[in-house]
C-alpha cells in the first residue's frame, strides 16, 4: 500500500463501501468547493491504478485528482486532501516524504521533465507589422485597435495578415529560444467570438526568452498582452499547469503571480500558494479589472510599480488580501 493511499483512508469519511469493480465509493468532499451541491449519494470514487498509483474521481461534479509512484504530490491532490480534512502540516509532511522516496528511489528519474516545443509556421500570408501598408484599411484598424490598447510597435515582433479570418486580429508570435513555436491572433472587435485563434502546445509559457539573468523577478500573469506591458511572462490560460510551473522555477528567479480578479485569479492564487510563489494584489480601483485597464488608466511604470511593490509571499495576507480584490464575485 502507498504511502498516500495510507494518508487518504485516514481521513475519507467512515461512511464508504467497495464496488465490484474496484472503487471505494464515499460522499464527494469537492462539490460544494466546486459550484455544485454537496454530495450525498456516494459519488466519490477511490482507486488504485496498476502502476502502485492512485485515482479519484467524483462523478456528481467532475473533479479528478491522481498520484504515480515518481510524481510529486499534485496541486489538486493537495486540494482533495484540505477538502477531506488532513491538516496542513500532514499534507506538506507527505509532500516532502514522496519527494524523498523519489530521489532515493534506484534509478529515479522524474517523470515530470522541461518540456520542448517544435517550430511551427504563422497564421498564412503573415507580416511583421514593418513591413505592412499602412495603405490597408483593415491594417490601419489593428494600429487603432494597438494604440487604444497601449501597445507599442516595438514591444515584440507583431504581426498582421491580410487573409480573410486574420485581417482583423493582431498576431503574437510564441518563442522559445528565439524559434517560434507556436502563436495567437488577437481579435480587434470587441465581443467577438472567438476573440482567440491560436496554436499553442502543451506546457508553453509566454515570454520566458526576455527573463534575463539581470531580473531578480518574475511576473506572472494570464494573457500575453498583459505580459507585454509588464515584461513578465504568460500562462495563456487560467490556470498553472505542471510543466509551466517547471519552467517558470527553472528560472531561478523570484515569482510573482498577478491574477485577474475574477473566479479564475481566485484559484490561481490557491496554486500560487501551493507552489511558494508570491502574489501581488495591488490596491486598485474597483474599475480595473487587469493589468491592461491599469495601464490604460495610468501607465506602464505606476502599473509595475504597483504589482512588484505589493507582492506578499505570507499565506494569511494573501488570502485576506484576495477578499477584497475580488470582492466583487
Amino acid at each position: 500500500m502507498s504511502v498516500v493511499k495510507d494518508i487518504l483512508l485516514t481521513f475519507l469519511p467512515g461512511k464508504r463501501k467497495q464496488t465490484p469493480s474496484g472503487w471505494l465509493s464515499f460522499n464527494a468532499p469537492c462539490c460544494h468547493h466546486n459550484g455544485t451541491s454537496a454530495d450525498k449519494r456516494g459519488r466519490g470514487g477511490l482507486i488504485t491504478n496498476g502502476d502502485g498509483g492512485i485515482s479519484f474521481h467524483c462523478f456528481n461534479c467532475g473533479f479528478k485528482a491522481s498520484w504515480q509512484p515518481g510524481r510529486n504530490l499534485s496541486h489538486k491532490l493537495k486540494k482533495l486532501l484540505q477538502w477531506l480534512g488532513a491538516p496542513d502540516d500532514v499534507i506538506n509532511k507527505l509532500a516532502l516524504d514522496i519527494i524523498r522516496l523519489n530521489e532515493d528511489a534506484v534509478g529515479y528519474k522524474p517523470m515530470l521533465e522541461l518540456p520542448t516545443f517544435k517550430s511551427v509556421e504563422l497564421p498564412p500570408s503573415s507580416k511583421k507589422l514593418s513591413d505592412c501598408s499602412i495603405d490597408d484599411n483593415n491594417f490601419q484598424k489593428v494600429l487603432s485597435y494597438m494604440k487604444d490598447r497601449c501597445l507599442q510597435l516595438d514591444d515584440t515582433d507583431y504581426y498582421w495578415s491580410p487573409e480573410l479570418g486574420y485581417r482583423d486580429r493582431l498576431i503574437v508570435p510564441f518563442f522559445y529560444n528565439n524559434n517560434i513555436v507556436g502563436w495567437t491572433a488577437r481579435s480587434i472587435i470587441a465581443n467577438k467570438n472567438p476573440k482567440y485563434l491560436s496554436e499553442q502546445q502543451p506546457g508553453f509559457v509566454y515570454n520566458l526568452d526576455e527573463q534575463g539573468y539581470n531580473k531578480s523577478f518574475v511576473i506572472v500573469c494570464e494573457g500575453p498582452l498583459d505580459a507585454i506591458h509588464i515584461d513578465g511572462v504568460a500562462l495563456l490560460g487560467s490556470e498553472i499547469k505542471d510543466q509551466q510551473a517547471l519552467l517558470i522555477n527553472s528560472l531561478n528567479k523570484n515569482v510573482i503571480l498577478i491574477p485577474d480578479r475574477d473566479k479564475a485569479g481566485s484559484k490561481l492564487i490557491e496554486q500560487a500558494i501551493d507552489l511558494n510563489w508570491s502574489v501581488s494584489l495591488p490596491n486598485w480601483n474597483d474599475n480595473i479589472n487587469d493589468i491592461g485597464d491599469c495601464v490604460k488608466k495610468y501607465g506602464r511604470l505606476y502599473t509595475l510599480y504597483s504589482i512588484v511593490s505589493s507582492a506578499e509571499s505570507n499565506k494569511l495576507k494573501i488570502q485576506l488580501g484576495e477578499k477584497k480584490w475580488l470582492k466583487n464575485l
